[in-house]
């Protein structure tokens, strides 16, 4: 998008941001959100402040008074960013063609020191590794076409909730406590419904999938998912049916029995299961046509239960789907899911449906590589919010003309069907350069 590309979208753009901004606030601070992202949309090497400031002034002397304006908009203003991000979900939901899955993943930001809010010696699946990073956990509307970022919320350690004085210096709420990112994953979800986002297929990785409590919840929210399993997950093979649970003798008092008895059947892990299955039981699957051809693998897929509590009578899990996956460079295979979608569903269907968890990583791309959503350089609670926020916003808009006006396929596509590293820079669709002289910043207000 060079000055001359974000010209010719000008008005498309001001629409957009007047429906993403329009009721919060003066008109000034609407217009600081206006220039923010696009400054998020310009093309630079660095999207923190000080640098989109300078691409967005006609002349340098005026560089110190937008770069005040840029950083009161996003760490100072208290603007409602839960109400920005519920204007953006609904017009995600109503605009995106061809959504099919909510998906859920958490993403790291590697930073210095211990200042920055949440900041903190913890694993992260973006680093592959544990570092002093920033974890965010995060939900998406995801279709083949396109995919979008719903919400995000910092993950704050226990070391951090349990120090009062800290966590005021960096501005976090007095009603934010402790929460796991199961627990932050929920409320993502709930807002999402609350919101009016319909309720759909769910998908995430063994993170979140190889918790059954997690899993119960999303059966009691009416999502039906596709979730990453680990490998010594056990299960109760297919056909399996669970004794009767034995009668209380004659005579004897106190509570009717609802504890099974298994005797000598004992579940399985599904590492092994998969393991063990004959070869017509392994399947090729095409599932989808990638920057290097056609995307396929192994696949098997079983109808079975889970057997979380067995060891202590609990009922065995109702049946569903265990996906397994061998890959070709793998001696046995290892990538294992549960899903509760119909006992009809087709395998090819299951693995297309499984696959579609690499938008979550195409968006980390995205929102890092073209928006910079880890170039911000603040501390506070606040900050990383609505910058977040505003990340999505402007990531947002170039989800809906991307889906809508797609470009040529680009080096994005990763040839196993999964995004590269996010960590790295991606290059963009649209190259947004520095603005001309002479050009003049526009406002949606």
């Amino acid at each position: 998008m060079t000055p001359k590309q974000l010209k010719r979208l000008e008005g498309e753009l001001a629409s957009f941001l007047e429906s993403m901004f329009s009721g919060l606030g003066r008109v000034e601070r609407r217009r600081a959100m206006d220039w923010y992202v696009k400054g998020l949309l310009l093309e630079g090497e660095r999207k923190s402040i000080d640098p989109m400031a300078g691409r967005l002034v006609e002349e340098a002397g005026e560089k110190e008074a937008m770069r005040q304006r840029l950083q009161q908009c996003v760490s100072g203003s208290a603007w409602a960013d839960e109400e920005v991000r519920r204007r953006l979900a609904l017009k995600l939901e109503a605009d995106l063609p061809g959504i099919e899955a909510l998906v859920l993943d958490d993403t790291g930001f590697p930073k210095k020191g211990k200042h920055s809010v949440g900041v903190a010696r913890q694993y992260s699946g973006t680093l592959g590794r544990t570092d002093n990073c920033q974890v965010a956990v995060s939900l998406h509307l995801a279709g083949e076409k396109g995919s979008g970022c719903l919400g995000m919320q910092l993950y704050l350690p226990a070391e951090w909730t349990s120090d009062t004085p800290r966590m005021r210096k960096a501005g976090v709420p007095e009603d934010v406590a402790f929460k796991t990112k199961h627990d932050i994953a929920l409320e993502l979800i709930g807002r999402a419904l609350d919101w009016g986002v319909k309720p759909r297929l769910f998908l995430a990785d063994c993170g979140y999938g190889n918790d059954v409590k997690f899993r119960e919840e999303l059966t009691r929210r009416g999502l039906p998912y596709i979730v990453g399993i680990r490998g010594d997950s056990v299960v109760w093979p297919p056909g399996f049916q669970p004794p009767p649970i034995p009668p209380k003798p004659a005579g004897m008092s106190g509570p009717v029995r609802s504890r099974y008895r298994y005797g000598e059947s004992k579940p399985v892990a599904v590492e092994k299961l998969a393991a063990g299955l004959p070869k017509a039981f392994w399947k090729h699957v095409n599932w989808r046509e990638g920057a290097k051809g056609m995307q396929c693998s192994r696949f098997a897929a079983l109808r079975i239960r889970i057997a979380h509590g067995h060891s202590v009578g609990l009922a065995p899990g109702d049946e569903q789907w265990l996906i397994s996956e061998w890959l070709s460079h793998e001696k046995s295979p290892t990538k294992f899911h549960l899903s509760t979608l119909p006992a009809a569903t087709p395998l090819k269907q299951l693995v297309r449906l499984t696959k579609l968890r690499w938008r979550v990583e195409r968006d980390y791309q995205e929102l890092r590589g073209e928006v910079g959503l880890d170039h911000f350089e603040g501390r506070t609670w606040r900050g990383f919010h609505h910058h977040a926020t505003l990340c999505a916003v402007a990531h947002g808009f170039l989800a809906l003309r991307r889906a809508l006006f797609p470009p040529e396929p680009s080096a994005l596509d990763a040839a196993n069907g999964e995004a590269r590293d996010s960590a790295s820079a991606a290059p963009a669709d649209w190259h947004l350069p520095a603005l001309q002289q002479g050009h003049q910043p526009q406002s949606a207000a």
